[in-house]
C-alpha cells in the first residue's frame, strides 16, 4: 500500500467513524443488547454496510459548538412535547377540525447535510411532516395541522426558520456560522433604526 493510499484509507476511516459508530449503536437498540457480542456483530454489519453498500463521502463541517448544542437539544425535546400536547387538544378539540396546510419554507443557510438536519428535526415535532425537499433552491415543503390563517402559516414558516438558525449555531460549517452571525447583526441594526423613527 503506498502512502497516498494509507493517507487515504485512514481519512476515510475517519470520516466514516461516526456512521459506524451510529450503525452499531442501531445495532444493540435493534437486538436490546449492550453486550460484547452485539457490539462486534454490529461492528462487522456496520463494515459491512458501509463498505458493500458505499455512499459518497459525507464531509461533516468539523464544528460542534457544545453550548448550542445542549441548548438544541434542550429545546428539541421540549418543541416534542409541546407538538405532542397541541395534537392531543386539536384531536379531542370536537367543536372545530384542525386546519391543516402545506407551507413551503426557503432556507438560508442549508447545505445538504444541514437541510437534511432541519428535515429531520422539523419532521419529528409532532404536528408538521416533511413531504418535498428541493434540493436545489433549498426549500422545504411540510405537511402541517393546525393552520387557519395566515399568521399561522408564517409563525410555522418562522418555526422552521428558527431550527436552522439553531442547528446552524450547534452543528454549522464556520462559513454558515458567519453568514448567520452577519445577518443577525444586520436585522439587530435594522431594528435599531426602525426603532429610532
Amino acid at each position: 500500500m503506498t502512502p497516498d493510499a494509507r493517507r487515504h484509507f485512514w481519512r476515510d476511516i475517519g470520516v466514516q467513524l461516526p456512521f459506524l459508530a451510529w450503525l452499531v449503536v442501531l445495532w444493540m437498540l435493534l437486538w436490546a443488547q449492550f453486550t460484547l457480542l452485539s457490539f462486534l456483530t454490529g461492528l462487522i454489519v456496520a463494515i459491512f454496510v458501509t463498505r458493500v453498500f458505499r455512499l459518497p463521502t459525507v464531509e461533516l463541517s468539523g464544528r460542534v459548538n457544545l453550548w448550542y448544542a445542549a441548548i438544541l437539544l434542550v429545546r428539541f425535546l421540549f418543541a416534542v412535547l409541546h407538538g405532542a400536547l397541541a395534537v392531543t387538544i386539536q384531536v379531542f378539540d370536537f367543536r372545530r377540525q384542525p386546519g391543516a396546510a402545506i407551507i413551503a419554507v426557503p432556507l438560508r443557510y442549508a447545505d445538504d447535510l444541514l437541510m437534511t438536519h432541519v428535515a429531520v428535526a422539523s419532521s419529528l415535532v409532532p404536528g408538521s411532516l416533511v413531504v418535498e425537499t428541493d434540493r436545489d433552491r433549498r426549500i422545504l415543503y411540510l405537511h402541517v395541522i393546525g393552520v387557519r390563517s395566515i399568521d399561522d402559516v408564517e409563525r410555522q414558516r418562522e418555526g422552521v426558520l428558527r431550527w436552522e438558525r439553531r442547528i446552524v449555531r450547534a452543528l454549522g460549517d464556520p462559513a454558515q456560522y458567519r453568514a448567520l452571525k452577519a445577518d443577525e447583526r444586520a436585522e439587530a441594526a435594522a431594528g435599531v433604526k426602525d426603532g429610532g423613527r
